[in-house]
Order: structure tokens, then sequence, then C-alpha cells
């Protein structure tokens, strides 16, 4: 982990409890985004919510702000219910608060709560899509259970809709296809993004921290056994 390149201002949570492990001082607070964006997947574009935290602080006294991309909801199986997208945010957001604590940063444990948006949607699971996030077929297969998982990358260029503006945008989006007991189930991450407006200055440290996290993973599969296809963001 010491290994990494830390980014000066801090772009990921791995970044901060690195610059924490260094001597830094590092403050953390984080707010809530739920944002639509239009999603142009092949031939059938379609609507979707991605869930942001925006963390923002400070470290040894300069301010530093990101946000990172949680889950994706929508009400067909291109991707999670956004029932099943409200836990695996919040899992994968639990698994960061943990990074942070085990770094000694303290921060407020605030979990997504759409009680509001979920109202919209029917009350039914697609079954395709599992709420066990990657890391937990990652525990299931260090137990001693046969996992595969088929990686596929993807390239979504999206259209996010804020208040008072839109922002094209392009993200760099995964979908591991774990296959277990006899039955396949999906696991979608976003890991990065960067708005097409931007690009020349965004899309290689976008690129960079997406292939990063998708590294991350990629070790957890190999420390537990799992078959895989080993790919990346070019």
């Amino acid at each position: 982990m010491n290994d990494r390149i830390i980014h000066t201002p801090p772009i990921s949570v791995t970044d901060l409890a690195l610059l924490k492990e260094k001597g830094s001082e590092v403050s953390v607070d984080n707010t809530f985004e739920i944002n639509e964006v239009d999603l142009a997947h092949e031939v059938h574009p379609f609507k979707a919510f991605l869930f942001f935290s925006r963390f923002s602080g400070a470290v040894d006294g300069e301010e530093y702000a990101f946000r990172k991309c949680y889950s994706r909801g929508c009400t067909h199986n291109l991707c999670p219910h956004v029932s099943q997208a409200v836990m695996i945010a919040n899992r994968y957001l639990q698994r960061d608060y943990r990074t942070l604590e085990n770094a000694g940063i303290k921060v407020e444990n605030k979990l997504f709560t759409l009680e509001k948006m979920l109202a919209q949607f029917e009350e039914k699971r697609d079954e395709f899509v599992s709420t066990l996030i990657i890391n937990d077929y990652i525990n299931i297969a260090k137990g001693g259970d046969d996992v595969s998982v088929d990686v596929s990358l993807e390239y979504v260029p999206a259209v996010e809709n804020f208040a008072n503006y839109k922002e094209k945008r392009v993200f760099f989006s995964a979908s591991f296809n774990v296959t277990h007991i006899g039955k396949t189930h999906v696991c979608q991450r976003c890991f990065s993004c960067y708005a097409m407006d931007k690009e020349k200055e965004e899309r290689e440290t976008a690129k960079k921290l997406a292939n990063d996290r998708v590294a991350g993973i990629y070790k957890g599969f190999d420390q537990a056994n799992i078959k895989y296809n080993k790919v990346f963001f070019e």
C-alpha cells in the first residue's frame, strides 16, 4: 500500500489514508449526491441514478474535495434496482469508513437514505443482480467455495443532471459476472469519471485511479484463488 502514488490534493479515500499514515493531519466530512444520468448503453440509451459521496476537508490545513460513485440504480436489468443500489452503495461506503478509521481518521458514519426516491419505484428486486458486493464473493471463495468471475470494462458516456446545469461525463464502469453454486450474478462498480470537456486534463488521472481500484480487486481475487480474466482500462 505504501508504494502507491499519493495524489496532492487527494482524489481518493486511499490517498487520505496514506497521507494520514505518513503523518499528515487529515479531516474528513462527506455529503451525498444522487444524480439522474442519461446513459448510452449500446443501442439502448436509458436513465439511471448514480449514488455519489462527496468527500471534503483539509490535509495539513489545505482544503480538498472529491467525490466517489458508489452505485448505479435503475428500473430494469441493465443495472440494479434502486432499492438494491442503495444497499450496495452503503456496503461500499462502510468499507471506506473502515479504511479511514483504521488509518486513524475520524469520520461520521453517515449512510445513503433515499426513502422519497425509492417510493417512486416498484418494490421488487431483479433476480439477475445480487445485493452481495464483490468483496462478499471474495470472502466466500476464501471459505472454500468455487467462484469464477468474468470481468468486462466499459466507458459509459452520460449526461449528469445537476440542479441548474447538465454536464457530459465519461464513467469508467466494470461488470463482474460472478458464477457461484451454478448461478451467475452481476456486481457493477463505477471506478472513476471525467468531464468530457476536460478530457485532456482529467482522463489520464481518472483512468489511473480506475485501474488502481480494479487492481485492488484483482489482488483479492488472487488471494482467494478466484478464476477471472485480468483486464484494465486502456
